[in-house]
């Protein structure tokens, strides 16, 4: 009985210390490569209702999106997700449609580019 208690408490300290872990790794990606400032506001808007609620982001900010790049795009969408108010979405989803969202945005960026040659 002592073991399954002690294996629990290590259970939840490695899991919360996990969450502390990647948080701060977010936070430093964030401010290491100076995200927050490369995407105007309603742009970060649009592609956070793309892949929050809607599906559906514009060129414009397709192109915003890729000059923020995607090691960015990853960490903000990974520190919405540590928000209380967003813990109970499915990650797996939410993480999927990041990815959507930015091969997307690469495949009009393709396109644009082959019709403008």
């Amino acid at each position: 009985m002592a073991r399954l208690i002690a294996y629990s408490f290590l259970m939840v300290l490695y899991l919360t210390n996990s969450t502390v872990i990647a948080t701060k790794e977010n936070d430093q990606t964030i401010l290491k490569y100076n995200c927050e400032a490369k995407i105007g506001i309603s742009c970060v808007w649009e592609v956070f209702n793309g892949i929050f609620k809607t599906g559906i982001i514009t060129i414009n900010c397709c192109d915003e999106l890729l000059v923020l790049g995607k090691v960015c795009h990853s960490a903000l969408v990974q520190k919405t997700l540590e928000k209380p108010k967003f813990q109970n979405l499915d990650r797996n989803t939410i993480i999927q449609k990041c990815i959507d969202t930015w091969n997307n945005c690469l495949v009009h960026l393709f396109t644009i580019t082959v019709y403008l040659r």
